[in-house]
């Protein structure tokens, strides 16, 4: 309590999607819990990649294109911390902001969503297939040669009622949105690692602040995850070495037993045609480090080339 007697206030900044504001009461759900003499208030926020859905994300440019809009209520002082899906959160924050907080997560891989087809693999030649990712796009492409992608945008309820209308034979989701929303009956099926390396942080929610604002990194620190913090270090510094954001063609996953951490990546031409890959491992508390190396090996099997078409 505060020595008027009032509660001590959070406040969230959060987009105004159904999967964000999800993620944002559950984040107010664990403070509740774990700060019971807090209250957690939502702060919902419209952003630029909200505004603008009838192109795809790639062309509409920049970095933070789902975040701006919050950091920007944290610079102002409107909000204490901001909620996001780690997949949105560029490899380098803007100065001023810290990111010390990832929760524990939700499954990392894709969904292949269709009301006929079971698997890529069953897709006929020539299925039109939607997302809104150039990573999905390359993987699927490098599958299936033979379908045709096309840009589905909006929010998951947007595009799945596209799919229902007939406007695409399948599409491909985060598997984590559908659960967290309760429409993981609509998942045909999990594509693996294999078929479709993962997004930087897919499935984990992140927690912004303003750098300079100690007491909220106290006050929220008893919810980070130890080993999802990890996977995401190794994750995010293979991005960062790269240069990339989240709209570009780039995978990396990482596991860990807590002593060694193994990590995949890979870079690929949208159309599928091309796909650098590699895997390494090494030493849990080293985890940056080996992002950087993975990228660096990246860079030199072809992956500078691909970027370089890109940028």
């Amino acid at each position: 309590m505060t020595e008027t007697g009032k509660p001590r206030t959070l406040r969230i900044a959060t987009r105004q999607s159904q999967l964000a504001l999800w993620q944002a009461e559950h984040v107010k759900a664990r403070l509740a819990t774990a700060l019971p003499d807090v209250e957690v208030v939502l702060l919902p926020i419209t952003t630029e990649g909200d505004r603008v859905t009838d192109r795809p994300l790639s062309a509409i440019g920049g970095k933070g294109l789902f975040l701006k809009e919050l950091e920007a209520a944290l610079e102002a002082g409107e909000a204490d911390l901001a909620v996001h899906s780690m997949k949105d959160v560029p490899a380098e924050l803007p100065p001023g902001f810290a990111l010390p907080v990832v929760l524990a997560p939700a499954s990392p891989l894709d969904a292949f969503v269709s009301n006929d087809y079971d698997s890529p693999e069953a897709l006929p030649a020539g299925a039109v297939v939607g997302t809104s990712s150039l990573r999905r796009a390359a993987m699927i492409k490098h599958l299936r040669p033979d379908v045709e992608i096309q840009s589905l945008r909006g929010n998951v309820q947007t595009r799945l009622a596209k799919l229902d209308a007939g406007d695409y034979d399948a599409i491909l989701l985060a598997c984590a949105g559908l659960e967290r929303l309760e429409m993981a009956g609509r998942i045909r099926c999990e594509l693996s690692p294999e078929q479709s390396l993962p997004a930087i942080g897919q499935g984990v929610l992140g927690i912004e602040i303003r750098a300079d604002d100690t007491e909220t990194a106290e006050r929220i620190a008893r919810l980070d995850d130890e080993y999802t913090h990890i996977r995401i270090d190794a994750e995010r510094a293979v991005n960062a070495r790269l240069e990339g954001s989240c709209h570009l063609p780039i995978a990396a996953h990482a596991t860990h037993d807590g002593r060694t951490l193994s990590l995949t990546a890979c870079v690929g031409k949208p159309d599928g045609s091309v796909m650098v890959r590699d895997a390494i491992s090494g030493p849990v508390d080293e985890a940056a480090e080996i992002g950087h190396r993975l990228a660096e090996r990246l860079l030199a099997a072809g992956a500078d080339r691909i970027l370089a078409e890109l940028g």
